[in-house]
């Protein structure tokens, strides 16, 4: 997972996230990283246009997004 989450930080690249909210419901987002450390990482959140932050351990499957191929520049 940390190799998709650099690669994201390195090239702006979108990847699919599946998260467990706090709310104990699920949510699809696409995201652009910004900041990964043990507990969280940082990504701008392409769904609500702002930068968010999410526990690592909430994170049920991430990858590479493959619906579009427009550059983000984010």
């Amino acid at each position: 997972m940390d190799g998709l989450l650099i690669r994201s930080i390195e090239e702006h690249m979108p990847i699919e996230m599946i998260y467990l909210a706090e709310n104990q419901k699920l949510s699809q987002r696409k995201l652009i990283v910004k900041e990964i450390n043990d507990d969280y990482i940082r990504a701008y959140c392409l769904l609500r246009k702002q930068m968010r932050t999410f526990k690592r351990e909430n994170i049920l499957s991430i990858m590479p997004e493959t619906r579009s191929h427009k550059p983000y520049l984010h």
